[in-house]
């Protein structure tokens, strides 16, 4: 009998895979905690070095020295790396003092299981602790890869989030109300895309669905696409929303309205039909109220906000943005792909 044939014996060790793969996710993890915990140590020995001793400029080079050579094996004590643990230790001390009631809003656990080459870029463009403990906290809660931590940071994600013009705190139930207003975020960031001069809003909605990875990791996690003018049968009319979604998290229907022109108030009109017509059509008992999202070019707040008071719909207003370039100044200061691979060749995770 051949047991690759066997459907019990293939079962078996497809499940035992699993679980081989399960265990080496934790060995990895409790491995990047205690090497963590190690530079932690480190980083404040040093620094207490630094204030104390008179051993001159070049003692952190003598110091990767002497550590090299006596671990070989060990990647994490060159001159560069000793540097960035001096860096990152200068930083977080300040807010952070592990075994006492921290005073940032950051566990031990989460803090000491982000891998140390997020740390590196977190620490490179965060001058603020409380911005820098943000990436860190959704970096565990949605297990972003280090790319996707970078294009978080690029973009401004700690700004942006949560400062949509909404009236969700008056027509939302609490924590639906909360939940949705950090949902939400001002302006989205769309330099994916290649659109020059003037185009109009079918061609923005047409580009958005044709990146429609880019465009979901942009929205955030939680986001599920359901489709593109969708019809909804309104009476005798038929109205297509340009663009529909529904949330995991909030458990509801999200409607997006593109613009391509500064926000007029008639413009929440036509949502409000959408999102009433989601509700009557498609949200099912289980469901939350459906919410409207309309994303427009520039939006004048004040004028925003008197029109959602207007609404007895849910809905956020936000704009968007066709391109973000960093600073070459910002660039200079960032560790590159090499620099830290060539640190961490054997911690990756």
């Amino acid at each position: 009998m051949v047991l690759a044939n066997d459907h019990d014996f293939r079962s078996w060790v497809s499940e035992l895979k699993n679980k081989i793969r399960s265990a080496q996710i934790k060995a990895a993890v409790k491995v990047n905690t205690e090497m963590l915990r190690l530079y932690w140590r480190m980083g404040a020995d040093i620094c207490e070095k630094q204030k104390m001793a008179s051993w001159g400029d070049g003692w952190l080079k003598d110091l990767s020295r002497e550590l090299m050579n006596e671990f070989p094996e060990m990647k994490g004590f060159s001159y560069r790396n000793l540097k960035y643990i001096r860096q990152w230790f200068r930083f977080y001390s300040k807010r952070i003092t592990f075994g006492q009631q921290p005073v940032a809003q950051i566990s031990e656990e989460i803090f000491f299981s982000v891998p140390w080459g997020h740390h590196l870029y977190i620490i490179a463009q965060c001058k603020d602790i409380d911005k820098a403990i943000f990436y860190l906290n959704k970096t565990i809660e949605h297990g972003w890869s280090r790319a996707v931590l970078l294009n978080f940071l690029d973009t401004d994600l700690y700004e942006r989030q949560g400062n949509a013009v909404t009236n969700f705190d008056k027509l939302l139930p609490d924590p639906q109300s909360d939940l949705a207003v950090q949902t939400l975020k001002d302006p989205y960031n769309f330099d994916f895309l290649t659109l020059d001069g003037e185009y109009r809003e079918r061609e923005l909605e047409s580009a958005l669905t044709q990146n429609i990875t880019r465009f979901l990791l942009e929205l955030g996690t939680g986001f599920a696409f359901v489709g593109r003018q969708i019809p909804l049968e309104v009476g005798d009319e038929t109205v297509y929303p340009d663009l529909l979604f529904y949330h995991l998290e909030l458990r509801c229907y999200v409607v997006v309205e593109l613009k391509v022109s500064k926000f007029k108030g008639e413009h929440l009109g036509q949502l409000g039909v959408y999102v009433s017509a989601v509700n009557h059509i498609k949200k099912k008992p289980t469901d939350n109220p459906t919410i409207g999202l309309l994303i427009c070019k520039t939006k004048n707040n004040v004028m925003a906000q008197y029109a959602l008071e207007a609404t007895n719909q849910p809905i956020g207003i936000s704009e968007y943005q066709l391109s973000k370039l960093m600073p070459e100044k910002m660039k200079s200061q960032l560790p590159t792909i090499e620099d830290i691979e060539s640190t961490l060749s054997d911690n990756e995770f």
